[in-house]
Formats: C-alpha cells, structure tokens, sequence
C-alpha cells in the first residue's frame, strides 16, 4: 500500500518531528532532541494499546510502525524517529524501502551503541540490556558482530522491565529484584561496560547505578544510551536536507498515545519535567 501525504515539498523546513516508540521509552530520545534542537517542532505517540512491542509478532510490529508512520506523515513531519529498539531491528529496514519512492524525509532509528561501547571497554567485556524480541534477532546479532571488534558481547533478556517502567514503578521492590537478576551475572562475568539496548531503560539508570555500587563497592561500570548519537544523527540529516527549521522561537512539542489516561498524563509530565496535554491516537 503507498503511502499518500500532503507535505508541501517546497516549504518543510516548519514541519515536526516525528517521534514514536511502542510506549513512553522513546521520550529518553525525544528529550535530548528537544534539547539539541530547541527551535524544532515534535510530535511524540506511545502506542501503549500495544507495549511492549517486544512481545509481539514481527507482522505485528511491522503493521504498527507502518500505521503509524502513516498518521505523522499525515501530519505534515519533516523526519521520523522509530524511538524504540524493538522497531528498529524488526521495521526500519522495510520503512524506509516502503516510503523512499513517495517520500524523501530522514528515517532514524535506535541501536544498541555497541561500536563505541567496545571501543572505550577496559576489560574488553561488554554487555547489552535488551528486550526478550531484540535479543533473538538476527539483525540485531549482525550488528553486535560487526562492530563488538575484539570484545566479547553478552546479551542480556530483561522481560518486565518495560512493563514497569509503563506503570511509573521504576522505584518498586519488583523493579529493584529484576534489575538485580539481570545484572549480577553481567557483573560476575566481569563487564566494565553496560548498553542500555531499550530507550525505556534510561529511566532506570538512578536504580542501575546503584545495584552496581552496592554489588561492587564502587561504580565501575560505564553506563551507555543511545540517545545523543541518534539525537547528533537527525541533527546531521536534517543539516544535509537543508531542513533545519529558521525560526527562532522555542519549539513546541504535541503527545499522542493509543491509550491515553490521565494516569499516564502525569507520568509523561513528570519524564519530560514539565506539564504537558495527552491526545488520542486516532
């Protein structure tokens, strides 16, 4: 199915952009954003009817991705951001090929930053946080291969935790004993470099940092996101488009989610630290 849109190719340079993610992990990439480039406009959607996305089909959360690519080109955006890794691995690839013959706009996506995690390694160990569906996938395997150089690479499951983090209960006991499952063997292994493979998992660094202090007796392990590079990465793209928006005036963001609530409302204020206004996902 093509993709039909009413973007003005001659006068883009005001549209938004467009950022989504299976739920509100993609805000820890939208956040940067707004803050490298302050004059843009964002459109950010949570499809939290449907998170997490790692518990899905690929046909599902291709259809997902697609549909809603669909409804922010609808709305004029000048750039997608797939701000969930989950997405990246599974979609991205078929996105791209999908709307390169209807639509020349940036498409980003979010990897696991493996290249300069192997690279700043000491112990040349290095570990990757991920969803149960980005962990099995081929693709995200090549890309370990590709650039882990001479590190070795574990890959580490993490079901739960973005259920969790959906729900505001980052501080919880549950949150607290799932992490600690998740890293003790990381940490016995001898990582001194932890990916965090999910854009819901920054949420979690305050609680991520401390098991490891308490495990260790000192941090001495690096934490890495994603979500600067990818941040530098539209910035890089939207340079080279000449898309860059001239107004100087702070930008402004809109939120969407295909289940809104007031409960999430306020969860999303709190993670942007600022008030903001839910729409509904048509």
């Amino acid at each position: 199915m093509k993709i039909k849109t009413s973007i003005n190719l001659k006068n883009k340079t005001t549209g938004a952009i467009g950022i989504f993610d299976s739920g509100i992990g993609g805000l820890s990439i939208a956040k940067c954003i707004s803050e490298q480039l302050p004059n843009e406009d964002l459109i950010y959607v949570a499809d939290s009817l449907h998170v997490p996305y790692g518990e899905k089909s690929v046909d599902f959360i291709i259809g997902r991705v697609n549909t809603i690519a669909e409804q922010l080109i609808k709305q004029d955006v000048k750039a997608l951001v797939v701000a969930c890794n989950t997405a990246t691995v599974y979609a991205i690839e078929q996105l791209r090929a999908r709307l390169s013959a209807q639509l020349d706009i940036p498409i980003i996506g979010v990897e696991p930053a493996i290249k300069p995690a192997a690279k700043s390694s000491r112990t040349k160990k290095v570990a990757v946080l991920v969803t149960q569906a980005t962990s099995e996938n081929q693709r995200f395997k090549a890309l370990i291969n590709t650039h882990k150089s001479d590190a070795e690479v574990f890959i580490q499951a993490c079901p739960g935790l973005v259920e969790i983090i959906e729900k505001g209960q980052q501080h919880s006991i549950h949150c607290q004993q799932l992490l600690i499952r998740y890293i003790t063997p990381l940490i016995e292994q001898g990582v001194d470099t932890l990916v965090l493979g999910c854009t819901h998992y920054p949420f979690l660094q305050q609680q991520i940092t401390a098991i490891i202090q308490n495990l260790l007796a000192k941090n001495q392990i690096t934490l890495i996101e994603t979500a600067m590079p990818v941040s530098l990465q539209l910035s890089n793209k939207l340079e080279h488009a000449k898309l860059f928006n001239q107004q100087i005036r702070q930008g402004q963001t809109q939120f969407f989610s295909s289940r809104p609530s007031k409960q999430q409302e306020s969860l999303i204020s709190t993670l942007w630290q600022a008030p903001i206004k839910l729409k509904t996902l048509a």
